[in-house]
């Protein structure tokens, strides 16, 4: 086990893996952090409109195979910095899977250009080939166990006086 602090990559990621415990949707979990500077400026998870039902309580409203209730991670956290006035150009995201299509376009229209993603998922080929012709870049990130067994949950369930 090193003694070194986490890297970014993995700190980053951590917390869209995090974000995704906040789903409502259940055909997958998905969370995307926002990060400027390193910083993190926004943080989304898949789920319904504020003030909508949610999937995990009424189930899944699929059109065309597609659960239409649900707003992406990727764009749950772009909204949250439109509603907040916060600049996403230059921004990096954090999602623990690759964006669709929509959320890539949404994304490097932001000003995104760095996607960091946990999870390979339907990659479109086009917008693999979008983030190449903008001059963007898509990795995939690998958590290392060794920055998260050191961790201990135990201690949050003790009562202490």
């Amino acid at each position: 086990m090193t003694d070194q602090r986490i890297p970014w990559d993995q700190y980053f990621m951590a917390q869209a893996v995090l974000l995704a415990l906040r789903s409502t949707c259940t055909r997958l979990e998905v969370g995307a952090t926002l990060v400027k500077d390193k910083r993190i400026i926004a943080g989304g998870y898949n789920g319904s409109v504020s003030g909508d039902v949610h999937c995990i309580d009424d189930g899944c409203y699929v059109v065309d195979n597609h659960c239409i209730r649900t707003i992406h991670a990727e764009m749950n956290a772009l909204l949250q910095c439109a509603k907040l006035g916060i600049s996403t150009d230059q921004a990096e995201v954090y999602v623990t899977h690759f964006p669709c299509l929509q959320c890539t376009k949404a994304l490097l229209q932001a000003g995104i250009r760095k996607i960091y993603y946990l999870h390979d998922y339907h990659n479109d080929p086009y917008a693999v080939e979008l983030i190449a012709q903008v001059g963007a870049t898509a990795q995939k990130v690998i958590l290392d166990p060794e920055y998260f067994q050191k961790l201990s949950f135990g201690s949050l369930n003790e009562v202490t006086e």
